[in-house]
């Protein structure tokens, strides 16, 4: 009998967990919107189903979808899904560690990563060390002084796309008895696989790529080690973060087109940056996918491109970086990202004010761009005539 053929991302991505309904042969699953289930008898429940905090057929869908792509049709992989990635980030914190635990992430992270870690869980008593992630023996020495629960670390960073080598930092988490979690939402798994690199541990905002049409608020957590994983599942159940039954259809219908989206969001994202080199008033081009990237090997490495994410720095100061992401019209100034619009954004005083001030502060001089799958030609005519606006103020 011939063993088959392990499905292409893009068929995982369509088919994965959209199982013909039984009933009428809907080639779309329905949305199922009921909050209660009709058991069999006391104690028989209809295929596991009864209250829909704990479990829905339409996120079981969605669910069963993000660990078919992140984890490569492995059949271990697990995904669980909720209301937001914070909440998806909240659950697996209160899953595997404990007050007094001591956690080490990346000196760039998520503004809104830092401010759970900080203000919410270390009330908890969850301790926290920042450190530059792409220094792997910077890294090794804080987790040798301390002893280390979780090692956070997003790849790319978020606004200044710096990589970390996964391999690289799996092996030290695995060295120091650590898991290592990979926040992938830049990457999605189209670009990058962290779990096959050696993370215990994926999560996502669904917000993003994954969803990516702006439109739905929602996040994941993706395991092999069931161990976390059924602490995860736990916290989704009893803590009630889970997502809409809406909410998963809309990210479902979004993963289906998840590969054919990447590759315009990185073709159009490398002309954007390309053109953005070429301007006197930058200073500095972050995109993994420019050979004048710093970790560009690594990246080349351990992502399939460089993604649809550009920042900028204007040797103008924080005036011109405002002034630009003021001027623009077909990128349009909003925080979040992902989405098949172009958006404009200003860190400094918009998704990362929360840690203004601190040693994960961002450069006022910086601006961070989601290009989307407009027009290229379109989105650069676009920066050009809002950098003509600077010579004309």
């Amino acid at each position: 009998m011939t063993e088959q053929r392990a499905h292409g991302f893009n068929t995982r991505a369509i088919h994965a967990g959209q199982d013909i309904d039984p009933n009428n042969g809907s080639v779309v699953p329905p949305v199922y919107l009921s909050t209660t289930y009709a058991p069999e008898a006391i104690g028989q429940l209809r295929q596991g189903y009864d209250y829909s905090r704990g479990t829905n057929p339409t996120r079981d869908a969605l669910q069963n979808q993000i660990a078919a792509l992140e984890t490569g049709n492995s059949a271990s992989g697990r995904a669980m899904t909720f209301t937001s990635g914070l909440a998806a980030e909240n659950a697996l914190l209160m899953a595997v560690a404990a007050p007094g635990d001591h956690l080490v992430m990346g000196n760039d992270v998520y503004g809104g990563t830092h401010r759970l870690i900080n203000k919410i869980l270390g009330q908890w008593h969850l301790a926290h060390t920042v450190v530059d992630m792409s220094d792997l023996d910077q890294v090794d020495q804080v987790m040798t002084a301390r002893e280390t629960k979780l090692l956070w670390v997003e790849t790319p960073t978020n606004p200044l796309m710096k990589i970390a080598d996964i391999a690289g930092l799996a092996e030290l988490a695995h060295r120091h008895r650590a898991l290592l979690v990979v926040d992938n939402t830049f990457a999605t798994p189209y670009l990058q696989l962290p779990l096959q690199l050696g993370a215990d541990v994926v999560v996502h905002s669904t917000t993003k790529y994954m969803g990516g049409h702006s439109d739905t608020v929602g996040g994941a957590v993706v395991t092999e080690n069931q161990e976390v994983a059924d602490k995860v599942q736990f916290q989704q159940a009893a803590a009630g973060a889970t997502n809409s039954p809406m909410d998963a259809y809309l990210v479902t219908r979004g993963l289906k087109t998840l590969g054919v989206r990447m590759d315009r969001h990185v073709a159009n994202a490398t002309a954007v940056a390309e053109w953005l080199t070429e301007q006197p008033q930058v200073s500095q081009v972050h995109y993994p996918g420019l050979s004048t990237h710093p970790q560009y090997e690594l990246a080349s490495r351990q992502m399939k491109a460089g993604g649809g994410m550009v920042s900028a720095q204007f040797s103008g100061g924080a005036p011109v970086a405002k002034k630009i992401a003021e001027s623009t019209r077909l990128f349009q100034l909003a925080e979040s990202l992902g989405g098949v619009e172009s958006l404009m954004n200003y860190p400094a005083e918009m998704t990362h004010a929360s840690v203004a001030g601190t040693e994960l502060a961002v450069p006022d001089d910086l601006v961070r761009l989601s290009v989307g799958i407009e027009d290229a030609d379109d989105l650069v005519e676009d920066l050009r005539q809002a950098f003509a606006q600077l010579r004309d103020s």
